[in-house]
């Protein structure tokens, strides 16, 4: 027998049909080195094993314990029996019942003071422990002694396997044994110098030691060659890969001077901060290169830049808060002009600064955050905090940077104006009273422009000292109208300061722009930049040219992006870029985004002409059949540069003229396959083969991804300050099932939210009308019990899914029946008519309901700064990125938000260990890389993204990071010196093995 065809003999010929069968089904173990490579998930000792007072409820256990008691009871009037055994170890009791005629064999073997191993389902009866029907194997049985049954075991470690109901673990240790002889047989797949200088021991003395290991130290070599084995072979197949995109004939997208990328930089008024550059130059060499490029990059828009949620932001209807803002909010930018947010980027907690400028005002910001500033000697920049901070004086010692004011815009957010701007104004500057006492009403505040100057001239012509042409000022006012003054000022394009006087009054001297000074004369320097401590933030990014808006005091603030270069650049070289957004909104949100970026520059009829620019356009589904035909056009011909779309763009019907470089937004959003239909249109005019460049991009990477940054498959940029998480949320775990009195303090809170005039969600896995639980059943049949996927129907998960998920319409009936009732309770799912969905939505926004129980359809897009808590049901069905998006929903308004999740899984499950992890941190790159050390990472060369079919059985990708790295070195050298692995036979042989057809296609495909 050779060596191969010894590892891949069938289990059937060596154990026979009906334990190979329940391997194939439960655990698809096939072969003998299937079971070779199933590990015991862990070693028990003597003492260990014996600890019944830790015994978890509902938890599927392995025990070794005595016996100290056994007795048969008749029920039913004698016409049944049962056997009772107790078992004990000194630390707790434990008792097993077995029924009917079940009793028989056990009633024999399980006497008192016998050893035995028993495994079953923990439960409570009588408020006792106890394990029903158990599998047992008795320990002394083949001892000649039991002293000599008990010596033999304290002197083993005994191997815990990943095993299933139909299948113990210490049945699978049997199997193990028969094929245990077979390891010797192992092709060793590490070349012999990687094995010597790295110290590690052959395969098939790790395949023995792992298995039936004489000692701990034994263990920990087996491990430490294991995950070499897995780690070095994987990396072999991913540098392998490398070297063949090396060799794939990709076009060189060299930076062009004097292009369409040199016009948008010199319309864009500030200069690159030095992350941005830095990511620009990783992105543009790779660009450059004659094989594709593959990049990751983290923390695209709005990335860093951030402000506390109680700063404000300019819309056309007054200040709001940032802890407002959401996609799709109208602000005010420098310029005068409107322009919608595109998008909002919770940072979480950070260190909070303030510039303080010379008129007194002051901003609050993080140190990542740009300004637009001016100085003598370098004219107009964008300039981060810290740069500030860094460089904030002139040789003179004067303030070396000011900023400019916004332009004076028309508001229109305070309600009636009843009284005259004017004579209001000259009342208050007179020491009388309007509507809101000494201070200026709303409606005045949130004004045209006209009428805040005639309120104002109003004051200061009763209350004022004229200084001078367009300045004067206002004496002894109380503080409140003291303030409003120099707010009027500041929004009319001037500049007030505010200094106390006797008896507490302020005089405020103001100075107002007119005809013959420009803006630049009111500009205010920065004074100082003060540390205030840590804050929650946030940032936005706003859809226009200037990437700028207005915020606190009327100071000129910004926000740019990355992407939109690298696809100016490769449209500069004669090709074409291809934006993929997963949904129209989000593509006519870039494609709006770009165009107002470039301005004339996204109107041009020729690529890469520098002049007239190029064009811009947008295909998605929903497009009429003119404007479709029209950009297909444009794609084919060459007229379009840049197209930005949704899955439309991967149809068959589109072709490109020569597309150089693919952008992949949300990356997660999209499988393989989608990514890779849309880089197999990259052929040139000619019909030859061009795999375009690819730049993925995303802020919350899936385990997956996080798995393949660690591997080193995606090359990876981060801008500084990557996205850490929503907004400050206290969230929790309520555990439904152990501590129902939790679930009813939590209709409590949400009660108390509502007295204090807040709003409140409740979030269901399911709609819960006819068609829902057509599809649900119909779901289920296909994604359980499938025969060839590992079983885990003697899970906690599994066993708590046989309940169907919580559904809308259900819960929201019996919460307005319950524990909710007088509170106003609608609810809101996708199979709604839009209608109904918009008026559902107003409402609440509105105010005019208290509770909406939903769906996952408010998981983005909702923003309703008045909503404080959310309840989100079987919080175990749930995502954990999915969770992480639901809460960004509570927490957007001045009020703290608050979430919780409910679950009725095992407290000691996985399930109730990953909600545990989600309430702990609000870091949205940290949940992945938790999500990854729980949910496994998926088969890292296929397709599934779940756990269930990773192809890593040691390797553990967060704690191992080290190994990977090692093995990544060690597999390139060797392919660079070997791309044919010719001098490496059974390095060959299992990367055959490791590579199936599937995984072979998806490696290709990248």
């Amino acid at each position: 027998m050779g060596c191969v065809a010894a590892l891949d003999e069938p289990l059937k010929k060596i154990l026979g049909g009906t334990t190979a069968k329940v391997l194939a089904e439960h655990l698809d173990l096939h072969t003998v080195g299937d079971l070779l490579h199933h590990y015991p998930r862990r070693y028990a000792e003597r003492g260990e094993l014996t600890r019944l007072a830790d015994l978890p409820l509902d938890e599927h256990v392995t025990v070794v314990a005595q016996v100290a008691d056994a007795r048969v009871l008749t029920f039913n009037h004698g016409r049944g029996q049962r056997l009772e055994v107790t078992l004990t170890d000194g630390s707790g009791r434990l008792q097993l019942v077995f029924f009917g005629k079940g009793i028989h064999k056990p009633h024999k073997e399980l006497l008192p003071g016998k050893r035995a191993m028993f495994a079953g389902k923990v439960s409570l009866f009588n408020r006792k422990l106890q394990l029903a029907h158990p599998e047992y194997q008795l320990l002394d049985r083949d001892a000649e002694s039991e002293a000599g049954a008990v010596d033999a075991f304290a002197n083993q470690l005994m191997p815990i396997y990943p095993a299933c109901q139909q299948m113990a673990s210490w049945k699978l240790a049997k199997a193990v044994d028969a094929v245990l002889p077979s390891a010797r047989d192992a092709v060793d797949p590490l070349p012999a110098a990687l094995r010597e200088g790295r110290a590690l021991i052959p395969l098939p003395e790790a395949l023995l030691k792992i298995h039936r290991p004489g000692s701990k130290a034994d263990i920990a070599d087996a491990r430490a060659r294991l995950k070499w084995d897995e780690a070095f072979v994987l990396q072999v197949a991913l540098a392998r890969r490398r070297f063949a995109e090396t060799q794939l004939p990709a076009v060189p997208r060299a930076v062009t001077e004097g292009g369409i990328l040199d016009a948008f930089d010199a319309r864009l008024p500030f200069t690159l901060t030095d992350g941005q550059r830095k990511v620009s130059r990783e992105i543009f060499d790779d660009l450059a290169t004659e094989h594709p490029m593959h990049r990751l990059l983290q923390g695209e828009v709005g990335s860093g830049k951030a402000q506390p949620l109680d700063a404000l932001v300019l819309t056309p209807r007054g200040f709001r808060p940032m802890g407002e803002m959401a996609v799709g909010t109208e602000v005010v930018v420098p310029s005068g002009e409107t322009a919608l947010v595109d998008g909002v980027f919770p940072q979480g907690e950070r260190e909070v600064w303030r510039l303080v400028l010379s008129d007194g005002s002051s901003v609050e910001c993080d140190d990542e955050h740009l300004w637009i500033v001016a100085s003598r000697a370098t004219g107009e920049r964008v300039l981060t905090t810290r740069e500030l901070r860094a460089d904030p004086r002139d040789g003179d010692g004067l303030p070396k940077w000011s900023i400019a004011p916004a332009t004076p815009v028309d508001l229109d957010g305070g309600g009636a104006r009843p009284d005259d701007p004017y004579r209001m104004g000259r009342t208050l500057g007179e020491g009388g009273a309007g509507p809101a006492g000494r201070t200026v009403p709303d409606a005045y505040r949130n004004a045209p422009v006209k009428d805040r100057r005639a309120l104002l001239r109003g004051l200061l012509d009763a209350g004022s000292v004229r200084t001078g042409g367009t300045t004067a000022v206002l004496r002894a006012a109380p503080a409140p109208l003291a303030a409003d003054v120099a707010w009027l000022a500041r929004s009319l394009g001037g500049t007030a300061r505010t200094v106390r006087v006797r008896d507490g009054g302020h005089d405020v001297r103001v100075a107002l722009p007119d005809d013959s000074t420009g803006p630049d004369a009111f500009r205010r320097a920065v004074e100082s930049v003060e540390y205030v401590g840590r804050k929650p933030v946030r940032c936005i990014s706003v859809a226009h040219p200037s990437r700028a808006y207005v915020t606190d005091h009327f100071t000129v603030t910004h926000n740019t992006m990355v992407a939109l270069r690298a696809m100016l650049g490769v449209v500069d070289s004669g090709g074409q870029a291809a934006m993929l957004a997963p949904t129209e909104v989000l593509a006519q949100q870039h494609h709006r985004s770009v165009t107002e970026m470039m301005g004339e520059l996204a109107e041009g009829g020729m690529l890469g002409g520098s002049e007239q620019g190029t064009k811009v356009v947008l295909l998605t589904g929903s497009m009429g059949v003119a404007a479709r035909r029209q950009a297909l056009l444009d794609l084919v011909t060459g007229e379009a540069g840049i197209v930005i779309g949704t899955h439309a763009l991967i149809e068959d019907v589109v072709q490109f003229h020569d597309l150089g470089l693919v952008v992949v937004d949300e990356q997660h959003r999209f499988g393989v396959e989608q990514r890779d239909a849309l880089r197999g249109k990259g052929n040139g005019s000619q019909g030859e083969k061009r795999t375009p460049h690819l730049l993925v991009m995303t802020a919350t990477p899936i385990p997956r991804t996080v798995a393949m940054t660690v591997f080193g498959d995606l090359e990876t940029s981060v801008l500084d300050q990557l996205p850490a998480g929503r907004s400050p949320i206290a969230s929790h775990v309520v555990p439904a099932k152990d501590k129902p009195h939790f679930l009813a303090r939590t209709w409590e809170r949400v009660r108390e939210e509502v007295a204090a005039g807040h709003q409140a969600y409740v979030v269901c896995p399911r709609i819960g009308d006819d068609e829902d639980e057509v599809a649900a059943k119909g779901g289920k049949k296909g994604a359980a019990g499938a025969k060839g996927a590992p079983a885990t129907a003697s899970s906690p998960e599994d066993i708590a899914e046989k309940r169907p998920p919580l559904a809308v319409l259900d819960v929201a009936d019996q919460l307005a029946k319950g524990p909710l009732e007088g509170l106003r309770v609608a609810v809101l799912h996708g199979r709604m008519a839009p209608d109904d969905k918009d008026a559902v939505m107003r409402r609440f926004t509105a105010g005019e309901l208290d509770v909406l129980v939903a769906t996952t359809v408010i998981e983005v897009g909702v923003n309703v700064p008045n909503a404080t808590v959310m309840v989100i049901m079987d919080a175990d069905r749930f995502g954990v990125s999915q969770l992480h998006q639901l809460r960004g929903r509570v927490g957007r308004g001045s009020a703290p938000g608050l979430c919780l999740l409910v679950s009725e899984m095992p407290e000691a499950s996985p399930a109730r260990a990953r909600l545990a992890a989600v309430a702990a941190t609000l870091d949205g790159f940290e949940l992945s890389r938790i999500d990854l050390e729980q949910r496994r990472e998926g088969d890292v060369l296929g397709q599934a993204q779940s756990g269930v079919r990773s192809s890593l059985r040691m390797l553990a990708v967060i704690e191992d990071e080290e190994v990977i790295a090692a093995a990544r070195e060690e597999a390139t050298a060797v392919v660079a010196a070997d791309p044919g692995l010719t001098g490496y036979p059974e390095l060959r042989t299992a990367l055959s093995a490791l590579l199936d057809d599937e995984r072979e296609q998806y490696l290709d495909k990248g």
